[in-house]
């Protein structure tokens, strides 16, 4: 057993000095992807075989996780206005991920619900689980507050919506339902092997069912290694004032929020 040690030893400095050299390190520190995996014959080394199984699982999981609207709810503590959870038509996560048409549309129980909240709004704010459960649990109640903090008191914002086994074309008929003139729904998305809880953000000028992508502006990737929430939600009441301004949102709303001269003007 003495023999072992200075082995052991030995083969860790060899081990740190082809670390050291290897040239790209100085590249991962800067990215999740999966750059210079190496290789051992035909396949790759051991740990980075490893690593991949285990973001595959993450992003697997991150899919199939249930949404719990309570984990959210307990992170809108400081919003003072009402919070309504809906549910979408497909019954269960497996219906959800079979017919994506059925996450587009609301179940009659959520729709006899939203009908007693009518009213004229701004906006509605929808936190939604999509693809990844996991992201709005993480990262959507402190976005929605941050964007809350960038808009004025001018902004009539109805009930935050909690929205269960849902795609994004969903806020369409939440928006109608409401009488809200702009959804920005906050949703959960499709996992990759480096970003399982990755939240995207979906605004739409003029809610209504058989609106397209192309009538939405998007803001994806929100998460701490990522775009960070903070600035995300800059970038969204940027996009939200113009929208309003201009009354339209999608391909004619065009993103200057990182031009400060414009911004000024």
């Amino acid at each position: 057993m003495a023999d072992l040690e200075p082995t052991n030893i030995a083969d860790t400095t060899r081990k740190n000095i082809q670390s050291d050299l290897d040239p790209w390190n100085a590249l991962r520190v800067h990215t999740d992807a999966r750059i210079g995996l190496g290789r051992v014959g035909d396949g790759l080394p051991t740990e980075r075989l490893l690593e991949f199984q285990m973001a595959h699982a993450r992003a697997r999981d991150s899919v199939h996780m249930d949404f719990d609207a309570d984990i959210v709810r307990e992170k809108l503590t400081d919003y003072d206005g009402k919070i309504v959870d809906v549910h979408s038509a497909a019954p269960d996560r497996a219906t959800y991920l079979q017919r994506p048409d059925l996450g587009r549309l609301l179940d009659d129980p959520s729709r006899d619900t939203l009908r007693s909240y009518k009213g004229d709004y701004d906006v509605v704010f929808i936190l939604a689980d999509g693809l990844s459960a996991r992201a709005t649990h993480d990262q959507a109640a402190d976005t929605a507050l941050n964007i809350l903090g960038h808009l004025g008191d001018d902004w009539t914002v109805a009930p935050i919506i909690l929205a269960e086994q849902s795609r994004v074309g969903l806020g369409d008929e939440i928006g109608a339902a409401l009488g809200a003139k702009l959804t920005v729904m906050l949703i959960g998305e499709r996992p990759g092997l480096s970003s399982a809880d990755s939240l995207g953000a979906y605004l739409t000028w003029g809610p209504k069912q058989g609106r397209s992508n192309a009538d939405r502006n998007c803001v994806s990737n929100i998460r701490p290694a990522g775009l960070d929430p903070k600035k995300a939600a800059k970038k969204i009441a940027y996009l939200m004032l113009e929208a309003r301004k201009l009354g339209l949102s999608g391909v004619a709303l065009k993103d200057n929020s990182s031009n400060p001269a414009l911004i000024d003007a």
